[in-house]
């Protein structure tokens, strides 16, 4: 005995075009996401991201960073003296020690700087 079996209703009799549309947008959602994860960008990039804006370019040498880190250094260590003094009670024992951790790595890089070979 066969049994009758309906025809499944078509998309268009069941779907709105609101729910279509929202459809559409989960697939396209669905497919960024698997993108994201299975098709990921190559490993022979630069380990700078591209969206970065500030970059440091890979054929500067140690003693151009190392001056560059020292003068940073300075001009944080002449804020935070700024601000330190500007400030009383524990707030400002909290500026001072910032201060003394600039001071410590002002003078190892200073001192890295020193070292460094020159090619």
């Amino acid at each position: 005995m066969v049994k009758i079996t309906p025809n499944p209703p078509s998309e268009d009799e069941t779907v709105s075009r609101v729910q279509s549309a929202r459809n559409k947008k989960l697939d396209d959602a669905a497919n960024r996401a698997l993108d994201f994860y299975l098709k990921p960008t190559p490993k022979n990039e630069t380990s700078d991201k591209p969206n970065t804006i500030f970059r440091i370019a890979p054929d500067v040498d140690s003693e151009c960073l190392l001056a560059n880190l020292s003068e940073n250094l300075a001009s944080a260590n002449a804020m935070i003296s700024d601000l330190a003094f500007d400030l009383e009670g524990s707030r400002r024992r909290v500026a001072m020690g910032i201060l003394q951790v600039i001071e410590l790595s002002e003078l190892l890089a200073n001192r890295a700087l020193d070292i460094v070979e020159v090619r």
